[in-house]
């Protein structure tokens, strides 16, 4: 086809004819396809076949009058995206179009059959004149933006006003916003998800946006809105810590529901044995461990389950392999118990929530168990408003202590007012505007990225002509009284409501100490991770800090006496290790086999274990030993 729109071949031209300057070569996917003389020409009637329909959408045409070429890309991985076609900065989407896409009768698809839309990729775009708004278009404009909030996604689009904030904020709000909790869906209630974290009184913000409309997160939030003031009070606000109110707490602020699978199989064996489940004790030794058991010896629901408490009463047969076992026999072969115990946090009582039977694909009858734990803040909790401010609980506080205002609205979060400044999160600020000025008036104010133009976003100026005529100052600052001392603040302060997530990570699920535990086999240090109960690293860099104090016998403690000691006995004469005889008591060297020349000294096991490996590939390490 575009040899038909004047592309000539390169093999029928002349040299004279290649080097002339007005011809420009034309390149489809890499390939150069030829030469033509009017480029814009051949450009413009590409578009004008495009835009027809006669070729594919996702065609691009695009001009590079540096280098004297046209390309022509139709290859896939290209980003392209829709733009409104404008003939000399007039739109030709009219007020007709827009009443036939309500009625129903128009789809994005017609827009684009019918040439009033076009995708344009990376390169095409370097060849058009964009303009945001239909306003902004001039004669020279080709392309009207749809809308500009579009370049944002689903994440970045739940941020009011987010281009009032530093970029980096925005960016980590958008890795936040997955992890605070709230409503997943309509049935959330009748699933069995292996780990789900739920808000229990989750609001929609007072400051929306269109995008949070368009995905329907006002219907399903993960969030509330709390009054926030802005000042420092009490000294545990320090580092982007929060200050909460007591009685917004009892209230139900921030309060959640975890809900955690556990789920046990009666597995089906080799010789046609299988596990069962047994009747629970209710008399003698781990009687008190099963009381939450039904008859049949699986956890009933509506029971309140503890640490150590066993949900499925379930033997396993002694014997898994090797001949099969007749049915008649069943009955009489050796069974070994394997209860499974729940292992929730310490002190805590959680709910069987629901227990629900079903085959797996192998046959094995399974079960599974849903536990229910309901929490409410606590000091070391994660909260997050929508601008990438992240901080943690830092106190509890009584409300008869809490600042007030002249209309006895108390808040129920202060946070501390150094957050702001090196931040730059004017987008906060402006919330708090906004989410007060909707307070007042009794609606939803917007606050869609760069939508003051289009008017999907408020004003600064009307937020605060609203408050201004409620009563209130224009800048948000309120007259606040001390909840201690009874007497006004000395400064007006910055308050009103900012929607505020709760984070999934909880104090609960991270807190971990450990006096004595489980070791490593292999090298006999203590395990890692909270999990495993393990314990808690001096890694190289705690160990320069030593080094730099001088804590000797600190760094000597830390990396054997608490870790992996052990006593050897070192052979003085050849400097390798021997083994201690408990029938002679005395040391003996593996080497020299001889008793005299033996010494006894402590020495980690993991250099223990280096010193057999190296012997074990012919290296040999001798030890040197000088009089202590």
């Amino acid at each position: 086809m575009c040899y038909y729109l004047g592309v000539e071949d390169l093999e029928l031209l002349s040299g004279e004819e290649l080097h002339t300057p007005n011809s420009f070569l034309v390149i489809f996917n890499g390939l150069i396809l030829g030469k033509h003389r009017r480029p814009q020409h051949f450009a413009a009637t590409m578009r004008k076949l495009r835009r027809a329909g006669k070729i594919g959408e996702f065609v691009s045409v695009y001009v590079n009058e540096k280098q004297c070429c046209v390309y022509v890309a139709s290859d896939g991985g290209r980003v392209c995206r829709p733009l409104v076609i404008a003939d000399k900065g007039i739109s030709r989407i009219k007020e007709h179009h827009m009443k036939e896409l309500l009625a129903g009768v128009r789809t994005f698809d017609s827009f684009l059959q019918d040439g009033l839309i076009e995708y344009l990729d990376v390169n095409e775009e370097n060849n058009a004149l964009i303009a945001l708004y239909e306003g902004e278009a001039t004669t020279e404009t080709t392309h009207i933006e749809i809308e500009p909030f579009t370049i944002l996604g689903v994440c970045a689009g739940l941020i009011p006003f987010p281009h009032h904030n530093q970029s980096p904020r925005n960016t980590y709000q958008c890795a936040m916003g997955k992890q605070a909790m709230g409503n997943i869906a309509y049935n959330q209630l009748r699933r069995m998800d292996t780990l789900l974290y739920l808000l229990v009184y989750p609001q929609r913000p007072l400051l929306t946006t269109k995008t949070i409309e368009l995905v329907g997160y006002d219907k399903l939030g993960a969030g509330q809105n709390a009054t926030v003031a802005v000042m420092s009070y009490s000294g545990y606000d320090i580092e982007d810590a929060i200050v909460m109110n007591k009685s917004s707490l009892d209230r139900g602020f921030g309060r959640c529901i975890v809900m955690k699978r556990y789920s046990a199989v009666l597995q089906k064996y080799e010789n046609d044995t299988q596990d069962r489940i047994l009747r629970p004790d209710r008399k003698g030794y781990g009687a008190k461990h099963m009381r939450i058991l039904d008859d049949d010896g699986i956890a009933s629901p509506g029971e309140i389950i503890s640490p150590q408490d066993i949900y499925i009463n379930k033997q396993s047969p002694a014997v898994t392999r090797g001949t099969r076992v007749p049915p008649s026999e069943l009955p009489n072969i050796g069974y070994k118990s394997s209860k499974q115990t729940f292992k929730g946090p310490e002190g805590e009582s959680c709910v069987v929530d629901r227990v629900a039977l079903y085959n797996d694909r192998h046959n094995n009858l399974s079960i599974k168990f849903l536990i229910r734990h309901t929490r409410r803040p606590e000091v070391g909790d994660k909260f997050s408003s929508r601008h990438g401010q992240k901080g943690v609980c830092g106190t509890i506080i009584q409300q008869e202590d809490f600042p007030f205002s002249e209309r006895g609205i108390c808040p129920d979060l202060i946070m501390n007012p150094h957050g702001f400044p090196s931040r730059m999160t004017v987008g906060k600020m402006i919330e708090l505007l906004g989410g007060k000025a909707g307070v007042s008036c009794g609606r939803f104010h917007y606050g869609s990225a760069f939508g003051e133009p289009s008017g999907h976003a408020d004003t600064v100026e009307a937020m605060s002509e609203i408050l201004v005529n409620k009563g209130f100052s224009y800048n948000g600052k309120d007259f606040l009284y001390s909840g201690i001392t009874g007497c006004p603040l000395q400064a007006y302060i910055f308050m009103g409501p900012i929607y505020y997530q709760k984070l999934k990570h909880m104090v609960l699920d991270k807190m971990h100490a450990r006096a004595d535990g489980p070791r490593v086999l292999l090298t006999r240090q203590p395990t890692e991770g909270r999990a495993r109960n393990g314990g808690l690293r001096v890694g190289e860099m705690e160990r320069d800090c030593l080094i730099a104090y001088g804590a000797s016998m600190l760094i000597f403690e830390r990396l054997m006496i608490s870790s992996d000691p052990f006593e050897v006995q070192v052979c003085r004469i050849c400097g390798l290790l021997g083994y201690y005889n408990h029938h002679l008591k005395t040391g003996i060297c593996s080497s020299c086999k001889k008793r005299d020349g033996m010494s006894t000294m402590k020495l980690p096991y993991a250099c223990k274990l280096l010193i057999q490996e190296l012997q074990s590939m012919n290296i040999v390490p001798r030890l040197k030993l000088a009089e202590a």
